[in-house]
């Protein structure tokens, strides 16, 4: 295995057993629950917004490695940014799953750890959950999150 993807492989371990950010928030003015039926990961995200800026975000519930690691590592990259370029994280986090984030273009700091998971197609439901219960509490929806 190469150091990279080494390196990589012990971030996605590190925030699995030491997920940061995990805690209920009791002054959240938005939240979202996710559910991915095929892996059980489910994942309630909950946001404090002022003036359009995430202040506080933090999460609770339980699925896989990959989820947990990717959860805990989105809450560290939206904190502080407005809704409209968590937005935009969530886009380009998406167009890395999908496609090579280095032939776009697309810089995402530690996000890149995640690059890899797009050679396993059912592991990206698993990546992505978070970040659609994001974007549903963003966007005060109030149906569940489904990655089905």
């Amino acid at each position: 295995m190469s150091d990279l993807k080494e390196l990589y492989k012990e971030v996605i371990l590190d925030h699995n057993r030491n997920p940061r950010n995990c805690y209920i928030m009791d002054c959240a003015t938005r939240t979202a629950d996710g559910h991915n039926p095929l892996c059980g990961d489910t994942v309630k995200v909950y946001l404090r917004i002022e003036d359009g800026i995430i202040e506080e975000i933090s999460f609770q519930g339980h699925g896989c490695a990959i989820c947990t690691a990717s959860t805990s590592l989105m809450t560290e990259s939206v904190r502080g940014k407005t809704v409209e370029e968590a937005q935009g994280l969530f886009d380009e986090f998406h167009l890395m799953l999908t496609g090579v984030a280095e032939e776009q273009g697309i810089e995402m700091g530690k996000l890149m750890v995640f690059e890899g998971v797009r050679e396993y197609p059912v592991r990206v439901k698993c990546a992505t959950l978070a970040w659609h219960t994001l974007h549903a509490a963003m966007e005060e929806k109030k149906e569940n999150v489904s990655t089905e």
